[in-house]
């Protein structure tokens, strides 16, 4: 005997082609209109009448970043607001560039995965599993080898060598966000309270403070 599909076995069935489908473009683009008062998960969309080639351009990431800082890197985002025609699309990419021995610091990125390649010079990458592991996963990459980042996990590059070092990454969000870890600890405003922060790294208030003067 066929067996009959009852009311919510279909309505299941619907939810689930409506998860797979929901995401998928209303029109051929919505370039952002940053300068829009409408608050949305994204940014508005301009009228696509108003829309023009350089919408969906950007220029110069060839030139190398300013790596003359304490950390001796420096990060070029292509993301949506760079790059208005990225709105909706879910990517965007970045230059990073690398002084000898400079780091890219632990950091997260609570709305996008990463993907890097690396264009020139030699890097040493990683990243942190969540808890109770919290495992280290590192590997050191040469020009033309690619690493990704998973979503939201902590992690970092250092240049292992005399030479600048290049990557690009792609990102799997418009606007993937960046945490880094220091400066979300020591520099939030207001600030994390000192105590809490002393008992946490198991040192003194003392040491904390010290470390929140620089941030």
């Amino acid at each position: 005997m066929a067996r009959v599909f009852g009311p919510f076995v279909i309505l299941a069935l619907v939810f689930s082609v409506w998860m797979a489908t929901g995401q998928s473009p209303l029109q051929d683009f919505c370039v952002a209109d940053l300068q829009g008062q409408v608050l949305v998960n994204g940014f508005a969309c301009k009228n696509p009448s108003s829309v023009q080639a350089n919408d969906f351009y950007f220029g110069g990431l060839h030139m190398m970043g300013n790596t003359s800082n304490a950390f001796g890197s420096k990060v070029t985002p292509v993301y949506v607001t760079q790059l208005p025609g990225l709105n909706t699309l879910g990517i965007s990419l970045a230059r990073v560039d690398f002084a000898p021995w400079g780091i890219n610091p632990p950091h997260t990125h609570p709305r996008a995965s990463e993907i890097m390649t690396i264009l020139e010079g030699n890097l040493e990458v990683g990243f942190i599993t969540s808890n109770p592991e919290n495992r280290h996963i590192t590997k050191t990459l040469c020009k033309g080898d690619v690493f990704v980042f998973p979503v939201n996990l902590v992690h970092y590059q250092r240049n292992n060598g005399n030479t600048n070092a290049i990557a690009i990454s792609a990102l799997s969000s418009q606007n993937p966000g960046v945490m880094p870890v220091a400066n979300v600890l020591f520099g939030s405003k207001p600030e994390i309270p000192t105590d809490i922060l002393a008992r946490t790294f198991q040192t003194s208030d003392e040491f904390i403070c010290d470390i929140q003067k620089k941030f």
